[in-house]
């Protein structure tokens, strides 16, 4: 699977405005997709990192800004700013390896393909999860008098609606994934049929 770099260019276009949306929506009826975009991202743009996950951090950044000082609040005010708020950094980056990772070992769709989806979707989640969990509860002044059962507990508290947040929007694309290979392949096919009209 080889893209252009309009085809690349046009991807990245869409999850930015997939990450902006959702985000300055984050507590609307449509969850935030950050960490889903974030691991597409890592599999469609593998090798445009030094500009693709720059850009797509500050996006992220600007739309906490917007959400937070929309509120009335000084950014480094609210409570979701901390020390641990740029460990987002290795979080997000966690789940672009993960992309990047499937993307290089792709051979095509299939139930092997869908496997290791399953897996490493699941192992960069987990990654991002424990350490944007983890900063904020230990480096954060959310917690009083943090400790590792009181951390335990919270991650059992958000780790499934993280988990599957990220899973459904990362199946959506997938569907789209195997819709638009088949398609296209379906189109070759007929484009190459002696005497195939089209």
């Amino acid at each position: 699977m080889s893209l252009s770099q309009s085809q690349r260019f046009g991807i990245l276009a869409l999850l930015a405005l997939i990450l902006v949306v959702t985000r300055l929506n984050h507590f609307a009826l449509v969850p935030d997709a950050s960490w889903a975009v974030f691991f597409i991202a890592g599999f469609y743009l593998r090798g445009s990192a030094r500009w693709a996950f720059p850009l797509l951090m500050a996006l992220a950044v600007l739309a906490d800004f917007i959400v937070i000082s929309g509120q009335g609040i000084a950014f480094w005010s609210h409570y979701c700013m901390s020390p641990g708020y740029w460990c987002l950094l290795a979080a997000y980056g966690a789940l672009w390896f993960g992309g990047s990772w499937l993307r290089s070992r792709h051979a095509g769709v299939g139930l092997r393909s869908l496997g290791m989806l399953t897996l490493t979707l699941l192992a960069a989640t987990s990654v991002c999860f424990v350490i944007s969990n983890g900063s904020f509860y230990w480096l954060g002044t959310s917690v009083a008098e943090p400790t590792m059962n009181g951390w335990l507990v919270n991650m059992g508290h958000w780790y499934l609606t993280f988990l599957g947040t990220t899973a459904a929007y990362v199946g959506i694309a997938a569907a789209l994934h195997v819709l638009v290979t088949r398609l296209f392949a379906g189109i070759g096919v007929h484009a190459r049929k002696p005497g195939g009209r089209g």
